[in-house]
């Protein structure tokens, strides 16, 4: 697939990737300086305020869920320090309401895991009213119903019982999806 959006030449490419998955972001920040970005990580809301405080990039890329905290708190921090920064918020649990209280704080733009590098390019390079492309491999619905499942499962400290009470469905339906693998 051909990127929508380019780097404009001499245009200030500062990349700042915020995740705590390690992989993932190692993968990511791969991807994006072959695209001519000039990419700092960070593994932790603490670090991404650290970066965002001392060298505020133009770009950055922020997981909203973080061992340490949220991501947003970076996004404020990036917003305060650099008012025109473009940031793209990533999520495994893709909720409207965190999507809205991301915009509102300064998001250009939410995606939900897994985003490739492509999708994320042109959501970070998106300018006026421009809309990125709808992604290429979007989640499944079965795949979301999977995810929301086994979020409100972890926010329930993995409790079967409960986790069933808040999604109005049979602990033994729960069992069962639960013990099946994630669908694609």
């Amino acid at each position: 697939m051909q990127d929508m959006a380019q780097l404009d030449p001499g245009e200030d490419a500062s990349l700042l990737l915020v995740d705590d998955d390690e992989p993932f972001l190692r993968r990511l920040a791969k991807a994006m300086e072959k695209r001519g970005f000039a990419v700092e990580t960070a593994g932790s809301v603490a670090a991404g305020c650290a970066i965002a405080t001392n060298r505020p990039p133009a770009y950055a890329v922020v997981d909203l869920r973080l061992e340490d905290g949220n991501g947003l708190d970076v996004v404020e921090v990036l917003r305060e320090k650099r008012p025109d920064v473009r940031v793209v918020v990533l999520t495994g649990y893709g909720a409207i309401a965190t999507a809205v209280a991301a915009v509102k704080i300064g998001a250009t733009d939410y995606l939900s895991k897994p985003a490739d590098a492509a999708d994320i390019v042109n959501a970070l390079l998106a300018r006026g009213d421009d809309m990125p492309p709808p992604p290429e491999n979007p989640m499944s619905a079965d795949r979301v119903r999977w995810e929301h499942i086994q979020r409100v499962f972890e926010l329930c400290d993995r409790n079967v019982s409960e986790t069933a009470r808040r999604l109005n469905m049979h602990r033994r339906t729960l069992q069962r999806i639960l013990a099946k693998r994630s669908p694609r």
